[in-house]
């Protein structure tokens, strides 16, 4: 998972070897290959689906590090740094970028999606044979270009993915253990966040405020930030940011774009807000990062 390999398809980052289903920050990513090391971490606004079907992977994350080999089925919030420092050689993951328009689609154990957004990861070593040949078919269908084969891959995708509720798991750094499914008012919680979420995924290049997102949901401006806030332990403010950062991280790709352009184009009023936001999250200033990135 390279960016320097990449480009950008409307607000997406695009990478060789991942397809998308939609050219837009909502759009799900999907991949089957053999990974790059990364140099640096990197991060993206999805919530990273891993599968590992051969071979053994080191993940360094945003406040732990863990190994995960053959079998195992991993998430995590692609919202925090993080780098895949090491890997086997005969290593084969396949996998999805999924937008939490999506993600909040999902009927997960209830503490799950908050646990997720806080940096643990989620790891299953309770995968089979039929894994291997959907995660395969899966990439595919996203890749043929047909939309109802692409939607069809997301709709299983996310059926498999919550039988995270009736097998073993565990969180990293956490505990183990399976719940029982939201009830209807975490539902409607999730419907919520959902619009919200993809609102801001066809707007946030734009001026939006917490007004406007709220209107989207139908719900209270106090109401939504309360609930976004309880949902992704981000603010409204703070997602916006970086879906703005994922795509200022493409556009720096292009060195005939200049970091002032960048700026202006990724929503940021000002060179000295990007430039705040983009040190903060990446530790390093938006002209370091595209000479790191150029160098690998």
């Amino acid at each position: 998972m390279h960016l320097a390999n990449g480009r950008v398809i409307g607000g997406s980052v695009w990478q060789p070897g991942i397809s998308s289903v939609e050219s837009a920050p909502m759009a799900l990513q999907m991949f089957h290959n053999h990974p790059a090391l990364m140099t640096t971490p990197h991060w993206h606004a999805q919530v990273e689906v891993n599968f590992i079907m051969r071979g053994t992977v080191h993940y360094l994350m945003a406040d732990h590090e863990m190994i995960l080999s053959a079998g195992d089925l991993c998430l995590f919030w692609g919202g925090l740094p993080h780098q895949m420092d090491w890997r086997s050689e005969d290593t084969i993951y396949a996998g999805a970028h999924l937008p939490l328009v999506h993600f909040f689609r999902l009927h997960l154990p209830d503490d799950v999606p908050r646990r997720l957004m806080a940096g643990e990861t989620l790891v299953s070593q309770a995968t089979d044979a039929a894994d291997y040949e959907n995660f395969a078919r899966w990439n595919l269908y996203v890749r043929s270009g047909d939309a109802a084969r692409a939607e069809h891959a997301v709709d299983e995708l996310l059926l498999r993915l919550e039988r995270v509720r009736f097998e073993p798991y565990r969180l990293v750094p956490g505990t183990s253990g399976a719940a029982a499914a939201p009830g209807p008012s975490d539902q409607q919680a999730s419907r919520a966040v959902r619009r919200m979420c993809d609102f801001i995924a066809n707007g946030f290049l734009d001026d939006i405020d917490s007004v406007d997102i709220a209107a989207a949901a139908g719900i209270h401006p106090k109401y939504a930030m309360s609930l976004f806030r309880k949902s992704t332990g981000m603010t409204l403010n703070e997602y916006v940011s970086l879906l703005r950062l994922s795509y200022a991280q493409a556009l720096l790709m292009n060195e005939d774009v200049n970091v002032i352009e960048v700026a202006m184009e990724s929503g940021f009023g000002s060179l000295s807000a990007f430039n705040k936001s983009f040190r903060k999250l990446a530790g390093m200033s938006p002209s370091s990062f595209r000479k790191v990135s150029a160098a690998r």
